[in-house]
């Protein structure tokens, strides 16, 4: 999977400013960045959910996000994705929700789904008896864990989690990061994980990329992360309220430098 100099807007707001980035099969990529980097845009550009505006998506070297080529295609169907805030329907049960995907292409139905859907949740930690609920029943964490369920439900060939881990306690995001590692490795599935959490982004996954305000500032290995010596990937890491990043106000557009 490629990205050549993505570029995508909102009006004049420039949300993706020519990101390019690369990852083979099997390879895991987590991206970090400060709030309006542009992080969840980039996965839903690559879900398919928006449209970009300039540069191309490779997917086993087509351009699917090209139209006129028509290489879109069922793109989407090898994609899973974990959305920021787990995008459930509530008017469903959770093992409908699991599912869905499965339901509505025609894959699955009725006790097969509900099965496979208990299967899937037992991999994230929640029980059988949970597949019943609705979500609005479901703790925030739980609500997290079923959205993980659901986008690995396809067995998708290139999977986008958006902080799988946020409110989530110590020992479960360890039990969901060894599941995404283990879904990587056996499946050779391609993934892309925005998180806020530093240690889980320079000693879990293959590659780290780090974005400000719609591009990307720095990108590679982890074992060069420690080298790097880019300001903005080690004020993020740090923490730090000293460096490029400023804090940007949402009345004015003005920014606070620290």
């Amino acid at each position: 999977m490629r990205l050549e100099k993505t570029g995508k807007n909102f009006g004049q707001n420039i949300v993706l400013d020519n990101v390019s980035l690369s990852l083979d099969r099997g390879q895991t990529m987590a991206i970090i960045g400060p709030s309006a980097a542009g992080k969840s845009v980039l996965l839903k550009c690559l879900a398919g959910v928006y449209e970009i505006d300039r540069g191309e998506i490779l997917i086993a070297g087509k351009n699917v996000a090209d139209k006129a080529d028509g290489n879109q295609g069922h793109w989407t169907d090898k994609i899973g994705m974990l959305f920021q805030q787990n995008a459930l329907f509530d008017s469903l049960p959770v093992w409908q929700n699991v599912c869905f995907q499965l339901i509505e292409n025609g894959s699955l139905k009725g006790k097969q789904a509900r099965d496979k859907a208990v299967e899937l949740l037992g991999l994230v930690g929640l029980d059988a008896d949970s597949s019943i609920l609705r979500p609005s029943d479901l703790s925030g964490g739980m609500q997290k864990r079923v959205g993980i369920a659901r986008a690995i439900a396809n067995d998708p060939e290139i999977l986008l989690l958006d902080n799988p881990t946020a409110g989530l306690d110590p020992v479960l995001s360890n039990h969901i990061e060894n599941m995404i590692e283990t879904i990587a490795k056996k499946r050779m599935t391609t993934v892309i994980t925005v998180t806020n959490d530093m240690t889980i982004a320079r000693t879990r996954y293959d590659f780290l990329t780090m974005m400000h305000e719609g591009r990307v500032y720095w990108s590679g290995p982890r074992d060069q992360i420690d080298h790097a010596k880019n300001p903005h990937l080690a004020q993020m890491l740090s923490g730090s309220s000293q460096g490029p990043i400023s804090m940007r106000t949402q009345n004015r557009g003005q920014h606070l430098v620290a």
